[in-house]
């Protein structure tokens, strides 16, 4: 497998741009299945979901809404231990059946962070969609309802996912190679 370099890193493919498409598409089928006749609104979890949430978007059938909300929590490769909103939530929840558009579930430390406010909101329903999820990671329980990939407890960049920043633009998932 080719390398690539982000920043100071090396990095070799993990999981391919077709892989990735063909596991959103079967994502998107189960959601339209599950809410069909519904109008499900979809809180996307900036920065990392912004292209997940987009392709998923675009296999949706059913009605549905969307917006966005920017937590942080990481710097570099390891996260901080601390969660910042830096863009907030300004849709009233009551009643809706609403789906967590997330990236990456690690440590679960986010999620469990931001759940608590949104169950305070009473929707009627409340499920979290992750492409990716690190199982061997996750500290902190958190039930994924739709999983793209259960993956190895590695650095990740890649399709929306960053490294210091930089990365997010391409079109595959890497994981991070060591001892480089």
């Amino acid at each position: 497998m080719p390398e690539i370099k982000v920043r100071d890193k090396s990095f070799e493919t993990y999981l391919s741009e077709e892989t990735i498409q063909k596991r959103i598409a079967e994502m998107a089928a189960e959601i339209n299945r599950d809410y069909e006749g519904k109008m499900p609104l979809f809180i996307a979890i900036l920065n990392g979901s912004f292209m997940f949430a987009t392709d998923l978007f675009k296999h949706l059938t059913i009605d549905a809404e969307i917006c966005f909300i920017k937590l942080v929590s990481y710097k570099g490769m390891k996260s901080t231990g601390h969660i910042t909103t830096a863009i907030g939530l300004d849709q009233d929840l009551f009643g809706r059946d609403v789906i967590i558009i997330e990236a990456i579930v690690d440590t679960g430390k986010t999620l469990g962070y931001f759940l608590p406010k949104l169950e305070h909101q009473q929707p009627a329903s409340l499920k979290i969609a992750a492409l990716l999820h690190k199982p061997e990671a996750t500290v902190h329980p958190i039930t994924i309802d739709y999983t793209g990939f259960s993956i190895p407890n590695k650095f990740v960049v890649g399709y929306g996912l960053d490294y210091d920043g930089c990365g997010r633009n391409l079109k595959e998932i890497y994981q991070v190679v060591e001892n480089h």
